[in-house]
């Protein structure tokens, strides 16, 4: 009895080890979600996930927010409606992710109002490894527009953008479809064409004789250089390069420069005034000829008047040279017999 006792009690300690056990690796397997707000939410991709699997992780600008939970096709999950062609938007691929948000903090905006401020998911790898992870930022709302999908969303639904390779790609390849529209064998024809041009005119034209005349002057001044006093000369050149650099840095030019300076701005300043008295002086003149004119009038009768009282002084002389005494007694003059 007491060998049955102490073996049910080994029994159930086994037991209570096992679901210790278990509950440990439930924990382990659940890590800190307990106790955590997690929300899936999904998105929808063009370009292929090679890389990505369940359980890579979701970042924000390098910050770890949550894990990849399903990777799937669109086709697979939302059928399209009956009657309407298999669309594009039916080709691509289904991501749904779960993000902690205790991780994002309570200052983070709306879901609705992030997307209009242009938050979007896509694919980015991981260094040279090659494992990919989803990464969520903000991007240029009007440089990737929020496509919205012709179904009703299961979970809260994050637009895509395309990730670095993808636009590497995307350009890589409209690079070479313009590539393919220039005529590179008309190209090389004018290429060739030129070169031929060039050759001609080195050989035989203008250019061919400058070159031709260059190289004669570069011999003729390799050998004055060679046959004269080429250090004389440079000792000269140097002894003046020193006189102008003592002349330059004497008091006389330097007072000489700090008076033109002076008078480069006093000429600036009387040419930033030149205008105003332009104006001033333009003002004045119109003054005066507005003057001139009131004055010509006025003055006109009175010359008028002027000229008829010396008409008038002028007939009464000849009458006092001719008959004086009738000018003073007032006597008519004799007549003639």
């Amino acid at each position: 009895m007491p060998q049955q006792r102490a073996l049910y009690f080994r029994v159930g300690l086994l037991v209570v080890a096992g679901l210790a056990l278990a509950a440990g690796f439930l924990v382990f397997l659940a890590g800190n979600r307990f106790g955590t707000q997690v929300v899936i939410y999904e998105t929808y991709v063009r370009e292929s996930v090679q890389g990505l699997d369940v359980g890579a992780p979701v970042k924000y600008r390098g910050v770890s927010l949550g894990r990849v939970t399903e990777i799937g096709l669109v086709s697979a999950t939302y059928r399209a409606p009956q009657g309407e062609p298999f669309a594009g938007a039916f080709q691509m691929v289904l991501l749904r992710f779960e993000v902690n948000l205790g991780s994002v903090g309570e200052t983070a905006p709306e879901l609705d109002q992030a997307v209009q401020q242009g938050f979007r998911v896509r694919l980015a790898s991981q260094g040279l490894t090659g494992l990919a992870y989803l990464e969520m930022d903000f991007l240029a709302a009007d440089r990737f527009p929020a496509e919205q999908p012709p179904w009703e969303p299961r979970y809260p639904f994050i637009p895509a953008a395309p990730s670095t390779v993808a636009q590497v790609q995307s350009a890589a390849q409209m690079l070479l479809q313009r590539l393919e529209r220039v005529d590179l064998a008309g190209l090389i024809d004018n290429l060739s064409g030129l070169l031929t041009d060039l050759r001609r005119e080195t050989n035989e034209g203008d250019f061919g004789e400058a070159l031709h005349e260059a190289a004669q002057l570069l011999k003729r001044l390799n050998q004055a250089g060679s046959e004269g006093d080429l250090p004389g000369a440079v000792a000269d050149i140097r002894a003046v390069a020193a006189e102008a650099r003592s002349l330059l840095s004497s008091r006389e030019v330097r007072g000489t420069l700090a008076s033109a300076n002076q008078a480069m701005v006093e000429i600036r300043n009387a040419a930033a005034r030149l205008p105003a008295s332009l104006a001033a002086l333009e003002t004045t003149l119109r003054s005066a000829r507005g003057a001139t004119g009131d004055l010509v009038s006025d003055l006109e009768p009175i010359l008028r008047d002027l000229r008829s009282t010396v008409a008038n002084l002028r007939d009464t002389t000849e009458l006092l040279r001719r008959y004086p005494s009738q000018a003073i007694f007032g006597a008519p003059p004799p007549t003639g017999r």
